[in-house]
């Protein structure tokens, strides 16, 4: 499979796979979202998520990719820092305000800052055409958070500071899948760099969980807490894994870009699974969303 990959590197084949590959990363981080915000504390489902990611990654780390190289460590040292405060942003975004909400400002502002970061660290120039349907996915996200705060019900009082959150949150999103596309470029094999930053990436949120469920009065019964973890932890290793991978085969920005359909994504599992309230214009924005990521990839 490395091989594989490596031989689509800057091949039409490959950017054809990357579009695929960043459109399934997008609607496996939406499922995941969803399930951070479901019925369980979301520093919980966290910690729950990440252990279950770092017992199936150690494995593969430790008898089935090559070892890393030396020049890695340091890169995996930063890797852990940034996801870490990423993570630690995210869950406070969402126990203050609500999914939809939240989670389209997180998603909105991260391609923006990435695009930037891809164009200062990779030299990757956007077309006029591409940074129009930027404007347009941007327009259609932040319209969508704002229509969803406008009707918004429940959850009102925490929401400015939910919103200053998720915002930060955003340019964590930015900020690491910059600097995931740079290590996992730097490695040859890059199933070597996935299967090392979730067994690296594993460590702190479980602590964090573990500490919080003690100090609860009335925690939540450990059997379906860690089958969320599960269930998330699948949908973690995919859709992190089909995002690097894209950002390797093509270009960071626009797997960037491409990857924010998620709140499409989103929108659909707070309707269908979380039944919340979709009308006519909610639809038209994410229409915006989809048709703005449409424009990126075709300016290309």
């Amino acid at each position: 499979m490395s091989g594989y990959i490596t031989a689509l590197e800057g091949t039409p084949q490959g950017q054809t796979l990357a579009l695929f590959l960043a459109l399934l990363a997008a609607l496996l981080h939406a499922a995941f979202g969803a399930l951070q915000k479901g019925r369980h504390d979301p520093w919980l489902t966290r910690g729950a998520t990440d252990i279950c990611c770092g017992l199936m990654a150690l494995p593969v780390a430790l008898w089935v990719v090559p070892w890393p190289e030396p020049h890695m460590w340091p890169i995996f040292f930063w890797v852990f820092v940034i996801h870490s405060l990423y993570k630690l942003f995210q869950a406070q975004a969402y126990t203050r305000g609500a999914f939809t909400v939240v989670y389209p400002v997180v998603r909105g502002t991260g391609p923006l800052f990435a695009v930037i970061g891809a164009g200062l660290l990779f030299g990757e120039v956007f077309t006029f055409g591409q940074w129009l349907g930027l404007g347009v996915l941007l327009c259609g996200i932040f319209g969508l958070a704002l229509y969803n705060l406008a009707y918004l019900e429940t959850d009102r009082a925490g929401l400015p500071a939910a919103l200053i959150l998720a915002v930060i949150t955003g340019g964590f999103v930015a900020l690491y899948t910059t600097y995931d596309a740079y290590g996992i470029r730097a490695t040859a094999d890059p199933f070597t760099f996935l299967a090392w930053y979730f067994t690296i990436d594993g460590i702190l949120m479980p602590v964090i969980a573990t500490l919080r469920y003690r100090r609860m009065a009335q925690p939540p019964r450990l059997g379906p807490l860690m089958l969320r973890g599960v269930i998330g932890a699948v949908f973690a290793i995919f859709s992190f894994g089909s995002i690097m991978l894209a950002t390797r085969l093509d270009s960071v920005g626009e797997a960037a870009v491409l990857r924010e359909t998620s709140a499409v994504f989103a929108a659909l599992i707070g309707w269908l699974v979380l039944k919340e309230t979709v009308g006519p214009r909610r639809i038209a924005l994410m229409a915006l969303i989809a048709l703005g990521a449409v424009i990126v990839e075709m300016a290309g």
